[in-house]
């Protein structure tokens, strides 16, 4: 969806992977897919750091997040969606992440939808994005 030049892009995010629409995407276009690392990455990556001190998220993390960024480059607003499950609810990290490491892309972020994302297709999550939008646009 384009209002006034402006193009606003949903993003559902799990653990596993990202899926990044523009609200102006037909029914049935394929969102990008960002997968993260997988669970053998990420404990490779842990074993291999063992004898150093780190800090935030891994850098397998760092770089999911980072190309999950990157997806917005033309955004002017966001919409997060996420799975809403506690401590584990991988959209409070990623707008955790962009709070310290991209200021610039948290403020583009207009609204954030808890779901079920595992039970919801891709044209289920856009059609939940557009009427949260749709209701919420007149107080962005």
């Amino acid at each position: 969806m384009s209002v006034d030049n402006n193009v606003v892009m949903a993003v559902a995010i799990t653990r596993d992977e990202a899926r990044v629409w523009s609200l102006s995407s037909v029914a049935g276009q394929a969102p990008e897919e960002i997968h993260a690392p997988t669970e053998t990455q990420r404990r490779h990556h842990l074993r291999s750091a063992h004898n150093r001190h780190v800090h935030g998220t891994t850098h397998d993390t760092q770089d999911f997040f980072e190309s999950v960024t990157s997806a917005l480059d033309d955004a002017s607003e966001v919409i997060l969606v996420g799975h809403g499950h506690g401590k584990a609810n991988e959209m409070v990290t990623l707008m955790q992440y962009w709070g310290r490491k991209h200021p610039d892309v948290a403020r583009k972020v207009v609204g954030a939808v808890d779901s079920d994302l595992e039970s919801l297709s891709d044209n289920q999550v856009l059609a939940l994005v557009r009427e949260w939008y749709r209701d919420h646009r007149e107080f962005i």
